[in-house]
């Protein structure tokens, strides 16, 4: 099947190639012919794909949207890609159900609040680097889009896997905690202000929390993943330490 959209925020041919080539990396996209002049695209596909798909493969500078698309059936893809935002959230809700669950289970016999949130922070940051490290090459760029650190100074993007790594292993091993949850407190406080900043926005990119193996949107789930780890830190830094 063959669908035309409307794609803003070209200005050159490089523009042309760029959109060309994120597009063409979709799954199921077999051909891509985008017309400068026009501002379309014409994407052939072997199924049908949600435009939210679209939207999260390019670069924020560019809006994409379907073409002459009647109100009921707008209505209609609306809530196809409000319920599909949910199936993509799918594993970033298992992964927190897992790890609330693991704490939980670490600490039953001698339930300590405290540290079932150490054991959840340690978990938390050992997951999440793992994902991103899958994918080390591909997780700077994507990063960046949103964490402003990461945008002033791509160096940042490269390490902060390796920074996740740290920080779980201080946790679990209780090294250092005050420490780790000021730096916590910084390197998540920047990030939400990025996540904050693009839902604000309403910029439709793809949310790195889980690196690029997985395509996952940006949504107010993110927000929240990184405010429960930034009211943890609060809590244990000012209220839990002696």
């Amino acid at each position: 099947m063959t669908h035309t959209y409307s794609v803003l925020g070209m200005t050159c041919n490089s523009c042309v190639a760029t959109v060309t080539n994120e597009l063409i990396k979709v799954d199921g996209v077999t051909e891509v012919v985008v017309d400068l002049e026009k501002e379309e695209a014409e994407i052939t596909m072997d199924r049908h794909i949600l435009l939210g798909i679209f939207r999260a493969a390019l670069p924020d500078k560019f809006t994409i949207s379907k073409k002459d698309l009647p109100r009921a059936s707008s209505m209609a893809a609306t809530d196809i890609a409000s319920t599909s935002k949910w199936k993509q959230l799918k594993p970033l809700f298992l992964i927190f159900l897992y790890l609330f669950t693991t704490s939980f289970l670490l600490n039953i016999n001698d339930w300590d609040t405290g540290s079932a949130m150490l054991d959840f922070m340690g978990l938390f940051y050992i997951v999440f680097s793992f994902f991103k490290l899958l994918d080390l090459k591909g997780f700077p760029e994507s990063f960046g889009m949103y964490d402003p650190l990461a945008k002033a100074v791509p160096a940042y993007g490269w390490i902060y896997p390796f920074i996740e790594v740290i920080l779980g292993l201080m946790f679990l091993m209780r090294f250092q905690i005050q420490t780790a949850l000021t730096i916590t407190l910084i390197v998540l406080g920047i990030t939400t202000i990025g996540v904050t900043k693009t839902l604000l926005d309403k910029k439709s990119i793809r949310c790195a929390c889980l690196g690029t193996a997985l395509k996952l949107p940006m949504t107010e789930a993110t927000f929240i993943e990184n405010a429960i780890m930034l009211v943890m830190a609060i809590w244990m830094l000012f209220f839990a330490l002696p």
